[in-house]
């Protein structure tokens, strides 16, 4: 090793040390420090507060007593915690999408993370997750059998053949490090990964049973970031309890396909339909399966059941829209169709001009299905009071007022 390897070296260890030592309790993150504080640790946790918010005032204290503890009970670890004032710091909220206060989320290695802090805001479940982002994001087996019993096949696995003292696995680390709640990541220990010389990666899809392999420059973190990330967040997701308030804050209409949780085998129908129909509507839809029995609330303002399964309708946050017919879902044009109406306006145009007719097979429907309104029945009138299409149902399972100061801004 030469003289600047080893000074190079030293520089970086010296680096890390000036910056562990600096932050050891909660930073202000503002635009002069931003890219500096997040290049500085493995993971950096920030908290999106305003002074004016109830719910920011209350943890603010919390979260810098945890970045004491923290840093108490850790003082090697690379992490860093950081606040942002809001009101002072308009533009960072801005960079990040922030609408709601607090908001909490975590950058490692520089890259935000997907998935927010949504838990418990307390000294010690704020440390665990910290600690947790810091732990290894990677799996290790010593025989091909201990990964087949290990493995959930049920769950997307990649599994890696790298040596790891290199680049490559340098960047699958990181990789992993980002979608560790969507992949389980699979290397061999030293001993066992002796066994081959060959750089291999990959994917292991659960509802197929089939294997992908990754073909391209292993060096290329980018490329190798966005062929797991295709794998392993797939273009339908499952939307459940415990995500659909994440999900409503990615902002775009739901494509909700309703399917009896026993009978799962038109979901990859609805996810053929959707790559060859939707290919580039990632950015404008988002195409979800729901369980019909537990999203019996929504079906019901649509006028269906669960004995009407698999039943698929838009949810754009203000009203909700059925597919007029579900033999034709997998007509070539007719999902697409269906789609480009909402961003038209089209379906919201045709709902009203149709309207006594379309109020009228509604309550057949609700009839026919022992469906009953929330409220108390009234006496009929010439023509319904509510002239519009069914509310959005989803809308009211956004993050909540008892624990967030929501931003008002303009919905979809």
């Amino acid at each position: 090793m030469n003289l600047a390897s080893v000074l190079s070296i030293l520089a970086a260890c010296l680096l890390a040390l000036v910056a562990g030592q600096e932050y050891k309790e909660a930073v202000e993150l503002s635009a002069a420090n931003h890219d500096h504080v997040l290049g500085s640790a493995t993971v950096v946790f920030v908290a999106f507060c305003a002074d004016w918010c109830p719910f920011s005032r209350r943890l603010k204290p919390i979260f810098e007593e945890s970045a004491r503890v923290f840093h108490q009970e850790n003082p090697h670890a690379s992490a860093i915690w950081a606040i942002v004032d809001s009101q002072r710091q308009a533009d960072i909220g801005d960079k990040y999408f922030v609408n709601k206060y607090p908001t909490m989320k975590v950058f490692v290695n520089g890259e935000l993370i997907t998935k927010e802090y949504r838990s418990t805001r307390s000294v010690e479940a704020l440390t665990n997750f910290v600690k947790y982002q810091l732990s290894t994001a990677i799996n290790e087996f010593s025989s091909q059998d201990q990964l087949s019993q290990e493995m959930d096949k049920s769950k997307r696995n990649v599994v890696a053949w790298l040596k790891k003292d290199g680049p490559e696995f340098a960047n699958l680390k990181k990789v992993a490090s980002i979608l560790r709640e969507d992949c389980s990541f699979w290397v061999p220990t030293d001993h066992f990964g002796t066994q081959t010389t060959e750089n291999k990666l990959s994917f292991f899809d659960p509802d197929t049973n089939e294997e992908a392999k990754f073909t391209g420059n292993f060096n290329d973190y980018d490329f190798v970031k966005q062929w797991v990330t295709d794998k392993c967040i797939p273009l339908v997701r499952e939307v459940t309890f415990e995500n659909v308030e994440e999900l409503t804050e990615e902002g775009m209409p739901f494509l909700i396909y309703f399917r009896d949780p026993d009978n799962k085998s038109t979901d990859k129908v609805f996810g053929e339909a959707v790559a060859r129909e939707l290919y580039d509507q990632r950015s404008a839809i988002n195409p979800l399966l729901a369980d019909g029995h537990k999203f019996a609330h929504p079906l019901k303002h649509l006028g269906k059941t669960k004995e009407d399964l698999p039943v698929l309708a838009i949810d754009s946050f203000q009203h909700m829209y059925l597919f007029p017919d579900m033999t034709q879902m997998n007509v070539p044009g007719k999902l697409r169709e269906f789609v480009m109406d909402l961003h038209s306006g089209k379906l919201h145009k045709e709902f009203h001009e149709n309207l006594d007719q379309r109020m009228i097979e509604l309550a057949k429907a609700k009839a026919a299905r022992g469906i009953t309104d929330d409220h108390e029945a009234q006496a009929p009138s010439a023509r319904p009071i509510d002239t519009t299409p069914p509310p959005s149902v989803f809308k009211e399972l956004k993050p909540s007022d008892k624990r967030y100061s929501i931003l008002q801004k303009s919905e979809l």
